[in-house]
């Protein structure tokens, strides 16, 4: 436990900790990164208990963040991405207190690399979600009629297909087996009207 509650040691945990939280937000579901994310906030709230903060240092720290944020909405503005590795750097330096006020507990040389790194994993991070939430959508939801694709589920009055690479609800007069190649007739909101496209194949007409 005593390696735990180095500075250094400490400092790289929240910082990892911090990392992990805004994946497992990112891509929630599988379960894995949340029960990671939890186990690491708990440690790193036990290494806070013992070994104390800077809440003034905390306060940078949360200057820099605003400041990046302001970067990431103007990259053009790069004074704002220099000032928030800036505070991140000496806020994370003096995250934990130290026997003498004007000494920083954690290695300014180890804050000034995990800042640097962190502020470049979170730009590339932010950027892509910038882009997946800008982009358009793979497929045109006006001009899907008449498109071909895979039956995913046995369709009848309702099953799954695959358009493109998106999958869709679908339903069909007639029975349609799975993995039948299939083209889209109509379309009632999200849910796709589909045939087979040849009906000698993965194909039963209804009794």
């Amino acid at each position: 436990m005593e390696i735990l509650l180095n500075p250094n040691v400490a400092y790289l945990i929240v910082a990892f900790g911090l990392m992990v939280t805004v994946l497992a937000i990112l891509s929630p579901g599988t379960g894995i990164l949340e029960a990671l994310a939890l186990l690491i906030l708990a440690l790193v709230a036990w290494e806070v208990i013992n070994l104390g903060v800077n809440w003034w240092a905390v306060g940078l720290i949360a200057i820099g963040i605003a400041f990046f944020i302001l970067a990431v909405r103007r990259p053009k503005q790069i004074v704002y991405l220099i000032i928030a590795i800036i505070a991140l750097v000496v806020g994370s330096a003096f995250m934990f207190p130290s026997s003498n006020l004007f000494i920083p507990a954690v290695n300014p040389f180890l804050a000034l690399l995990v800042s640097v790194l962190m502020t470049g994993f979170f730009w590339i991070v932010t950027h892509k979600v910038l882009e997946a939430r800008l982009a358009p959508p793979v497929q045109d939801i006006e001009s899907i009629v008449g498109k071909i694709g895979e039956a995913k589920t046995d369709i009848q009055d309702e099953g799954t297909v695959l358009i493109g690479s998106e999958l869709w609800s679908a339903r069909s007069s007639t029975r349609i087996l799975r993995g039948a190649r299939i083209t889209v007739t109509g379309r009632d909101g999200f849910i796709l009207d589909v045939a087979p496209l040849n009906k000698t194949v993965g194909q039963e007409d209804n009794p």
